[in-house]
This record gives C-alpha cells, sequence and structure tokens, in this order.
C-alpha cells in the first residue's frame, strides 16, 4: 500500500540527549520529513539531527523555568497534550515515557506508540521522584491525589493509540497491566558501529564504572556501598542532584567525572572490568552500549537486564537488588573470564538495523489495519 502522506512526530520534552532521545533520532531518520511536536524544549540539548527539525512546542514552553523545572507542570500536560493540532496528518508516531502517548489523532489517522513505559511517577515509582526528602511533606502529600489523577487520565486514553511499540517484554509486560492492551517489542537502538571494543587490550582499568544520571531512582548507593564492601574501586560518569551526596558516601574510592563526551564514554567503556546497572531498568542503553565495546555488565536480575544481559556470558545478574546481592554479584564477576568478543556479538542483536526493520514493519501493517479501518 502507498505510504502516509504527511507524518508527525510527538516526544515528551526536548532537554537531553538520554535514551529517549536516541530512539527519536533514529526515527527522525526514518521519516526526515516530519515535524516534532514536544511539551517543552531546551535549545541545544539534543542531537543535530533532532534540533534541526521544525519543533512545536506547547504551552508550557513559556510558562517560568520550564525546560529545566518541567516536572513541576506535570499536572498540565494532558491539557497541552490535547491542545497540539495533527488534523492534516496521515500518520502520528508518538515516543513517549509521560504524557504525549495520549494526544488527539484525527479519526483517518494512524497513531503508533513507541512506549519507553507507562507514566512512571503516576503508577509504580512515586516515591523515587516525590518522596517527602525531594519534595517535602506538604509537596508530598499534596501531589499524591494529582499523581492519582494523572494515572487514571493515563489509563482512560490508552485507546487513543492504534498500535503499541514496547522497549522491552518488561515495558510490553507494564502496557498490559496498566492499559489492558497489547504491543510489539522492537528492541531500542543502540550505535554498533561507535560503541566498539577498545584495539589495545593493554589499555585496562581494574575498577568498575557506571553511566547514569545521579537520581534517587537510578540506586546508585546501592553500587559505591557493594564496590566498598569488597574494596574496588569505582569511576562515575553524570550528573545530576544526587551528586553532593553520593560524593559524601563515596568517599575518595569514588571518582566523579561528571558528563563525558561520546569518545571518552566509548574509551571507558572498553577499559573497565564491568559497567555496573543497580537500579531496574525498563531497557538500559548503557548496558548494551558497555557490550557493544566487549565490557561486561553486573545488573539486578529484574527489568531489561534480563533481556540484555545473559548471566555468566555477557555479565553477571544480582539475585536482587540489596547491597550483599550486588557485591555477591560483583566478585563473581571478578571470579568469571569473559570472552569479550563474544559480549560484542551478543549486543549486535540491538543494532541500529535491526530497530529500523523492526519498526517499520509495525508502522506498515498499523497502516494497513488503518487503511481497513
Amino acid at each position: 500500500m502507498p505510504g502516509p502522506r504527511r507524518v508527525a512526530i510527538v516526544h515528551d520534552w526536548l532537554t537531553g540527549m538520554r535514551g529517549g532521545e536516541k530512539v527519536l533520532e533514529e526515527i527522525c531518520g526514518l521519516y526526515p520529513d516530519a515535524p516534532i511536536h514536544t511539551l517543552v524544549r531546551a535549545s541545544g540539548t539534543v542531537s543535530r539531527t533532532i534540533e534541526s527539525r521544525r519543533i512545536r512546542t506547547s504551552f508550557v514552553q513559556t510558562l517560568p523555568n520550564a525546560s529545566a523545572a518541567y516536572r513541576r507542570y506535570l499536572p498540565l500536560f494532558p491539557m497541552a497534550v490535547e491542545l497540539f493540532d495533527f488534523d492534516n496528518y496521515d500518520l502520528v508516531i508518538s515516543t513517549s515515557h509521560c504524557a504525549v502517548k495520549s494526544i488527539i489523532r484525527p479519526g483517518a489517522a494512524v497513531h503508533v506508540c513507541y512506549c519507553h513505559s507507562p507514566m512512571r511517577y503516576a503508577w509504580d515509582q512515586f516515591p523515587a521522584y516525590f518522596s517527602e526528602e525531594q519534595v517535602g511533606v506538604v509537596g508530598n502529600r499534596l501531589l499524591r491525589p494529582i499523581m492519582a489523577g494523572l494515572a487514571r487520565w493515563d489509563r482512560a486514553t490508552a485507546g487513543r493509540v492504534d498500535r503499541f511499540v514496547a522497549n522491552s517484554r518488561y515495558v510490553a509486560a507494564r502496557i498490559r497491566r496498566y492499559y489492558n492492551r497489547g504491543s510489539t517489542v522492537v528492541y531500542p537502538p543502540v550505535d554498533t558501529t561507535f560503541y566498539r571494543p577498545n584495539p589495545d587490550p593493554r589499555v585496562e582499568d581494574p575498577g568498575f564504572l557506571v553511566v547514569s544520571a545521579l537520581v534517587p531512582y537510578k540506586r546508585l548507593d546501592v553500587a559505591i556501598r557493594a564496590c566498598r564492601q569488597i574494596g574496588a574501586p569505582l569511576t562515575i560518569a553524570g550528573r545530576g542532584p544526587e551528586q553532593p551526596r553520593l560524593e559524601a558516601l563515596g568517599g575518595t574510592a569514588v571518582r566523579f567525572l561528571g558528563w563525558v563526551s561520546d569518545d571518552d564514554l566509548r574509551a571507558l567503556y572498553s577499559r573497565a572490568a564491568a559497567v555496573l546497572l543497580p537500579g531496574v531498568e525498563d531497557f538500559g542503553m548503557v548496558p548494551v552500549e558497555a557490550q557493544a565495546c566487549g565490557c561486561p555488565v553486573v545488573a539486578v536480575g529484574v527489568g531489561g537486564a534480563c533481556e540484555t544481559v545473559i548471566d555468566g556470558v555477557t555479565g553477571v545478574l544480582a539475585a536482587d537488588g540489596s547491597v550483599e546481592a550486588f557485591a555477591d554479584a560483583l566478585e563473581r564477576c571478578r571470579r568469571t573470564t569473559f570472552d569479550r568478543e563474544a559480549i560484542r556479538a551478543s549486543a549486535l542483536r540491538f543494532s541500529r538495523e535491526r530497530f529500523r526493520a523492526g519498526f517499520q514493519a509495525v508502522v506498515t501493517d498499523a497502516l494497513t489495519a488503518g487503511a481497513h479501518r
């Protein structure tokens, strides 16, 4: 059947180049003429591929300090999303982990949602984002009913999506649980051409590495405590509000690098004894980037890590998220001799080429179903 005449892409917000934005960048490559609609943007924080698009923001963009403190405007997101106009489009592609899966599309259009996760704040991760320590007692109590209302809206608007695409089997189960909808799993794209092993195997750092935003739900304190328990050095690349607390916890045994370039990150992956993932990820791009460089991964055996890390072959899966279990996994990693070529071969399952083929197949199928509808 002929392709759609006009395509629009919708993304929650453009305030940094994280895993969701790497998926967005790949979708932009598939639909080079499609504009991007987003709730709020911070100019210069995403790749040139994304920045070069026609980007249309919601009214949230005009609110005070919106690009830096957009989460304070969460209660306004439903209204902002529903005000986007897609009357002139035949295909709308949303990449959503918050609200944009709930856009209102015209009746003849097809809406494909690449879902990174149902809205975490509203469903099962409220304490990780809005605990009393983070927003105060009053803020915590005020936000609870607001997030409950957002959860009801999130569930009620799931029918606005024609086809869900999940970024992992773990997220597919969440989509089924919260939306009562099926989905097709298409793993996110990792640039396995750029992320590759260091050709000089003599350069190796015996320490462990964490690459992460420094925020509570990443549970970096578990990695720090586990490394301290076994006496292993740890390097952390990333930044975020948790840095002062984590620096105090880590002391001199932990090196904080802040933000690092992609080239430096590739070098860190290639040298590290292993990359650590102490929190539960819906998918997790970092473990796959590390494995593409031939680096093993130590992760909690829950969530997306169970789909990207093969225990004993490409890394080690901890029995649970406790410090003791994670320390045991680090010790097992130390005792294991890994085949770095086998680790990289496993990472090739998540290449950009496989993402493009899988995603386009879903879109074609959705358009065919939409034409019959």
